[in-house]
């Protein structure tokens, strides 16, 4: 007789350590792997929007400050990496959006307290920092804005743009940081977006092949 041993050594498995649910949800996942053909289109569509964003990139970097700016793909690369780090929804690209200006806010309050605390010498802006971070922490009790990570990227961002871009201020490294922002949260929305639909319709349905029954063990 033509016995299939891993179906076997999967059932026995199944039935004695998981419960009917957790059996009934590794099947489905079995049943839903995608192959390798139908998977490498979603890396293609990913490398078309990473495309068209350097695109973007040199079509826009001319008409946000700085003058004569080398372009800010990369704050848009972050803010997109972002939307999936904070739950790939719109809630979660609002929360990310409010994370970036609370961020570009505790950076201005760094630089200008630390200028102001010129006399500590060395521990001015350690100093500074320490102060910052306090009300920056206590942001996690508070709704829309707990998302910390985004604020800490933000703030990265904008002492990124004010130490290495040439002729930068406050203005014009809020403006380019926001605008940027925007830029890589609506590519994250259109990531989710294209690859939720992709998969819908190449994967199977759940009714396309019978699932198998489970029979419960008694004890």
């Amino acid at each position: 007789m033509n016995i299939n041993i891993q179906f076997v050594l999967w059932r026995i498995f199944t039935s004695t350590f998981l419960c009917r649910e957790q059996a009934k949800f590794f099947l489905t996942i079995q049943h839903t792997l995608m192959s390798f053909k139908k998977f490498i289109v979603i890396p293609l569509m990913v490398a078309l929007l990473a495309f068209t964003i350097q695109i973007v990139d040199q079509l826009l970097h001319g008409f946000v400050p700085p003058a004569g700016n080398a372009g800010f793909g990369w704050i848009a690369f972050q803010a997109w990496a972002m939307y999936f780090l904070a739950g790939c929804n719109l809630k979660g690209a609002a929360k990310t959006f409010l994370g970036y200006i609370m961020g570009i806010v505790a950076s201005i309050a760094i630089m200008t307290i630390g200028t102001q605390l010129g006399s500590l010498g060395f521990y001015a802006f350690p100093v500074a920092v320490f102060v910052v971070v306090i009300p920056v922490m206590c942001l996690e009790k508070v709704p829309w804005l707990d998302f910390v990570p985004a604020l800490f990227v933000g703030a990265g961002v904008f002492f990124g743009f004010m130490s290495y871009v040439p002729n930068a201020t406050f203005e014009s490294a809020t403006i380019t940081e926001i605008v940027y922002c925007i830029v890589g949260l609506i590519y994250g929305y259109l990531t989710v977006t294209l690859r939720g639909a992709y998969e819908a319709r190449v994967m199977p349905k759940p009714e396309e092949k019978p699932e198998p029954v489970l029979e419960e063990v008694e004890a």
